[in-house]
This record gives C-alpha cells, structure tokens and sequence, in this order.
C-alpha cells in the first residue's frame, strides 16, 4: 500500500489553483500544465501529448528524466539513510566533494554544500567579503544569480527590481556582448579589450581597495547565452590578482557538462578563486548546489569559524544523487556527448536556420547551451519584443513559443530569445527533430519581420 495519492490531471489542475503560490508569476494570470510522466528527453501531460524538452526544466535536467541508475542510487540511500544533520561526516558528503573538487580546475579542492545555487552564491560572496575585509561586489547587469536577499542583489536583470533597495555594495558593470555592444566595438578583439578596460574603470573609481570579489557567469544563462570572447575571461583573472579581488564563476547553470566541459570555465583554462554550482550536477533530481574554493579561501577559515550554515546542507541523500550522477557523466561520456552535439549538430543546424529566416539575428553557443536571438529587423537588430516585454507588447514571443508547443517541442524562452538547451544527453535523431520543429515555428517570428 503507497502513502502517495493517484490524482487525476484535473485534481492536480484543481488542487494547484486552490492552493499553490507559484514564483515568478500573477497567481491570477497563469494556468500552469500538469505533468504526468517524464523519461529520457519528454515529459507527457495528462492528455497523454508529449513534448520533447528544448527547456531542460530550468536548463537542469543534464542528465535527462527519470535515469535509472540515478534513480536506483537515490533510493539505495534512502534506504540507508534519508537524512543527517551538517555538522556530522558522511560518506556521500564525502565521496561527492572529493569528486567535485578532483574535476575543478586548479587548486578548487573545498565543497561548501548548500541547497540550490543561488544559496551558492551568497555564501561565496560572504566568503570573498570576510576573506578580502572588503564589501564591494561587482556584478554585470546581464546577469542572474538568484532570488535570496544577496543573491537578487547581485542579479542584473529586472528580477532585482521588485526586491530593491537591496544588499549594499553591489556596483554593476556590463560585460561582453558584441551583437549589442556597450562598447561600439566591431569585433570580438575590441568588445574583449573595451569590455576588461571598462571593467579597469570601474575599479579605479570604485576603489579596487574597497572591493572584494568579481562574480559572472562563465556564460551567461538566461540572459542570452552569452559566450565571451577568447581572452576575456584570463583578463579579468589578471585584474582580480592585480588588486586582490575574489574572482568568482557562477556556473550553476553552465557548468557540469552543459557547454561540453565539466565546468565552463575550462573552456579557456582560466582558474577563479570560488566556482559556485547546482542544477547539473545531480540535473534537479534532488535539491543541492555549492561552491568550490581556492586553498587560499579555505585558510582564512582555518584559525576562525565561517559564520554561515544550512540545516539541510550536505545532505546525504543529495550528496549521492550527486556521486551517482557524475559517475554516470564518466561511464557515458555525457560531457564530450554534449560537446560533440554542439559541434556538429546544434551549431551547423542552427547557422542553417538563422541563414533563412529573417527574424533570427545572431546564434550563439557552446555544447548544449545555445540562443537565437529574434529581431524584428535583421538590419537594426531591433528586438522582436522589448527589453522585458509583458502582456501584449510579449505577444510576438508568446506566439512562437506556441508554435513550438503545437509542434510537440517545449521551448525556452527569455525576452527576445528562444534558447537551445535541451538534456546534454539528448541523441542525435532527437536533438534533429526538435530543431526541424523549431525551423517550422520561426516562421511565425518571420511574420513580424518589417
């Protein structure tokens, strides 16, 4: 006899509307689809459609749906033990931070365990502050890091606005991003040099005495998959040692095989002092993020307490999602799966689509980590909604995104963009149909082209 109930589609329907708050979101205005099953790259509702994930949820599901080893590993441990409080060893705890720290880059050999990556981050901004004895922090003003009270405040993007006045000591400054340059810069070598000598500016009228840490997205997620230029992310490594700031990569969305490397950042062999993570490193499957730090870090934390904790932190049963889930990584090559997938697939594919319709202005990426950026005019590079549109201004986005549904592909969509991040375990024949669906659905974006 289960403890679980069997609900129906229209009693989870019910149930959600009388008595779930959801985030992000007019509770009024949203009718969200109930989910029956998922497995391997779909989810099916309770009509029984199937949708092929171009979304990966929040671009966590690396791994895919229900993985059997993952799963059998998940209940293996709740069997032997569901839950123990922080302060004690574990051997899941354990295994899962030697695992981590053997796969970051350079001498990232110490796993501060939290429950989600924007928990990673504000305790990897704590750390750089205490650390540092300073309190600045920049952050770009393309960015996401989270919703707690720190971590909104880092944020760039208008998800900060509702939660501000926030943290002080934030300073924003804007990082690379060529298709739309800050900088009026015509190529990726001037974007590189104009954005670090933009980022030297802001240090100087700041007062590098006064600042602590630097943190970005390696690439950055939601805000556009932006990929930096070759050099940049060495320049900042070199500012940040110049003036003894804390460089810190966010790769909770970029890291653990999404951009076809174990962290993004190797990439460009560029070693930060913290690297923050989450969703892909057990892909959602139980809540648990983190950040790595430099042996430098961990010594300030020697002789004195750190002064932060989380109840649930380390805790065993998402610790061995998460040794699972990376075993799993090396036994089937998801890392260079992912890599190979965007390097012969999603990026050939998409330089064919954004060559034929008019509505997509610039393609970019890495791995299984990509954007299309629609434009109303290829020529101005006029977005096709505004800059965070809602309501009817959104309609033009809201209308391809409903093309793709129709067409049995679940997109992701951000203001003006349509991004392609589907598990990093998707197959070929798969990841092919869904960009053939999402060829078909551009076509409605093409008719507000002019």
């Amino acid at each position: 006899m289960s403890d679980l109930p069997q609900l129906s589609g229209e009693q989870v329907h019910e149930l959600d509307r009388a008595h779930v708050f959801h985030s992000w979101s007019a509770q009024d205005l949203i009718d969200p689809l109930p989910i029956e099953s998922a497995k391997g790259v779909r989810f099916t509702d309770y009509a029984g459609t199937e949708y092929l994930d171009f979304s990966s949820q929040l671009v966590n599901v690396n791994i895919g749906y229900q993985h059997p080893r993952l799963v059998a590993a998940i209940q293996e441990q709740a069997g032997r033990m569901a839950t123990l409080a922080p302060g004690f060893a574990n051997d899941m705890r354990s295994e899962a931070a030697r695992m981590i720290a053997e796969k970051a880059p350079g001498d990232l050999e110490h796993v501060f365990f939290t429950n989600g990556g924007a928990e990673a981050n504000e305790n990897a901004l704590r750390m750089a502050r205490i650390h540092t004895g300073r309190h600045k922090i920049l952050s770009a003003y393309r960015s996401y890091h989270g919703a707690t009270a720190g971590s909104i405040a880092l944020t760039g993007d208008p998800r900060r606005w509702a939660s501000e006045p926030g943290m002080p000591g934030v300073v924003r400054y804007w990082g690379p991003y060529l298709y739309r340059s800050a900088f009026y810069a015509t190529s990726e070598e001037e974007e590189r040099d104009r954005a670090l000598q933009h980022l030297r500016d802001t240090i100087a009228v700041e007062g590098p005495q006064t600042i602590a840490a630097i943190i970005l997205e390696t690439v950055v997620g939601t805000n556009g998959i932006l990929v930096p230029p070759d050099g940049y992310l060495a320049g900042v490594r070199e500012i940040c040692d110049e003036h003894g700031i804390v460089m810190i990569a966010d790769e909770v969305m970029a890291g653990f095989a999404r951009c076809g490397e174990w962290f993004a950042i190797d990439h460009w062999g560029v070693t930060p002092d913290i690297i923050t993570f989450a969703k892909g490193v057990n892909s959602g499957y139980v809540p648990i993020g983190g950040t790595i730090v430099s042996g430098a870090i961990r010594e300030t934390f020697g002789p004195k307490p750190y002064p932060g904790g989380l109840t649930y932190q380390g805790h065993p049963l998402a610790c061995a999602s998460a040794v699972a889930s990376m075993r799993i990584f090396e036994d089937e090559g998801v890392v260079e799966h992912s890599r190979r997938m965007g390097e012969e697939v999603i990026g050939p594919r998409l330089a064919e689509i954004e060559a034929k319709h008019p509505s997509v202005g610039e393609v970019r990426g890495l791995g299984t980590f990509w954007a299309l950026e629609l434009v109303k005019d290829p020529q101005t590079r006029e977005p096709l909604v505004p800059y965070n549109a809602s309501g009817e201004a959104a309609a033009p986005m809201g209308a391809f995104a409903a093309a793709c549904k129709e067409r049995g592909l679940w997109p992701f969509v951000h203001f003006n963009r349509t991004h392609v991040v589907p598990p990093c375990v998707i197959e070929e024949d798969d990841l092919r149909a869904g960009l053939d669906i999402l060829d078909e659905a551009l076509e409605v974006a093409d008719g507000y082209v002019g």
